[in-house]
């Protein structure tokens, strides 16, 4: 196969999925694959919800074309797999999406055909649950009747500066020819350069450990933070002080929500469990992450108390519900925990976010945003995301909504230390 022959299906068209797919469609034949018929209906339209990817962006994808029909997938010989990879209740990883994404492409599989996985998972995962689905499905015969590859995605919702194209791109494949051949086809659309793994299981390791790094690292300032908060000490002070050395690493305390670094730590803690090992490092800043709503509630009641507001009862806004600024994205997010935990105690809570589609935010976690702000109705603050909208308002403008009495919690340091009641 070369790449004047290949056409290529993206499966799975949210945040990973659909930048991959619009850069393949400015140069190849290819199929955009959703089973969400919504989703299809809105990029057929020419509008990403995600906002990703901007309307004159999808125009310029002349070759790519949007289906939710399985048989549309036939005249690919290229499949990329990018959807989501989820954890269940018990935090353990759920492959539903990725085993049900390699039957839907089992089924039209062919000889010759490549299968290239994107989504995160832990290492062996491609090899040991996926291709066996395939070679079951289509009764072809795996490095022989087709083939497979690994390319972990790398994209930050909301970044408009690090995308699909400018973020160096890790490739692998299931033989040395494939492999190959993988890495030309990412390098023809990635500027940034590629870095061809020696092994799928290599790739996958890379991906995993690369989110797995952030959550351990955003755990120690957040425990830092405990330390600091009970020594009255301003723990971005110190940061910022301990950052003048030149190998310190700017990390910054805060909820760790999203699709990624919440998630991910639990893909590799599941795998290293499997064979034997127990990781406590790992598992120990999932914890102080899980846990850090918890902590922010109890501050916030604590400082509430402290000036004579009684919890049971009292109006308290939460600004932002996404889990990082300026995107809409709310998997993951831990600010609903801190806002059941507001509950709890009896507080009335308003969430208010502008990034957010108000019916995605009742479907997934039975939240209704309110759409506007009346001033002077608040005993409490909580600025939760760093919204561009929020940082805008000023000290001015977040104590404007609050009543006289009132408790402003700034967990993103938008304002400085000294005018915001208490911060993380």
């Amino acid at each position: 196969m070369d790449l004047n022959n290949i056409k290529i299906a993206v499966i799975g068209l949210g945040y990973v999925g659909l930048p991959l797919a619009v850069e393949f469609g400015k140069k190849y034949p290819t199929i955009g694959f959703d089973i969400n018929h919504k989703r299809v209906n809105e990029l057929n339209e020419g509008h990403d919800h995600t906002l990703e990817v901007e309307p004159e962006e999808l125009k310029q994808a002349t070759q790519l074309s949007y289906s939710a029909d399985a048989s549309d997938l036939e005249q690919a010989n290229i499949y990329i797999v990018t959807v989501p990879t989820p954890i269940n209740k018990f935090k353990q990883p759920d492959l539903t999406p990725l085993i049900k994404a390699s039957e839907t492409i089992g089924k039209t599989l062919k000889k010759d055909d490549i299968v290239i996985y994107e989504s995160t998972v832990y290492p062996g995962a491609t090899e040991d649950d996926c291709v066996p689905v395939l070679e079951r499905v289509s009764g072809l015969k795996f490095n022989e009747d087709f083939y497979a590859g690994y390319s972990p995605e790398r994209i930050n919702p909301g970044d408009k500066e690090h995308r699909v194209t400018t973020i160096l791109k890790v490739t692998s494949g299931s033989t040395p020819e494939i492999a190959d051949f993988v890495d030309s086809l990412y390098a023809s659309i990635i500027t940034a350069g590629t870095h061809k793994a020696p092994s799928i299981k290599v790739a996958e390791a890379a991906k995993v450990i690369e989110n797995t790094q952030r959550d351990v690292n955003i755990a120690l300032i957040n425990e830092l933070a405990m330390i600091f908060n009970r020594m009255n000490i301003d723990t971005e002070a110190v940061l910022k002080a301990a950052g003048t050395k030149w190998n310190f690493l700017p990390f910054r305390p805060g909820l760790v929500g999203g699709h990624c670094i919440g998630v991910d730590p639990y893909y590799l803690t599941h795998k290293a469990e499997s064979i034997g090992y127990h990781p406590e490092m790992i598992l120990a800043g999932r914890r102080i992450n899980d846990n850090m709503s918890r902590y922010v509630a109890s501050e916030f009641v604590k400082a509430l108390l402290q000036k004579g507001i009684t919890v049971k009862g009292a109006r308290i806004l939460i600004m932002g519900l996404t889990f990082k600024e300026n995107c809409p994205d709310i998997r993951n997010t831990k600010v609903v925990d801190i806002i059941d935990e507001l509950e709890q105690f009896g507080a009335n809570v308003d969430v208010y976010d502008p990034w957010v589609d108000a019916e995605e935010a009742r479907q997934e976690y039975d939240v209704s945003p309110v759409s506007e702000l009346n001033d002077g109705s608040y005993d409490g603050v909580v600025v939760a995301v760093a919204h561009k909208q929020f940082i805008q308002m000023g000290i001015d403008g977040l104590k404007k909504l609050a009543k006289p009495d009132h408790v402003i919690y700034d967990l993103k340091y938008i304002v400085s230390n000294e005018l915001a009641d208490i911060r993380l």
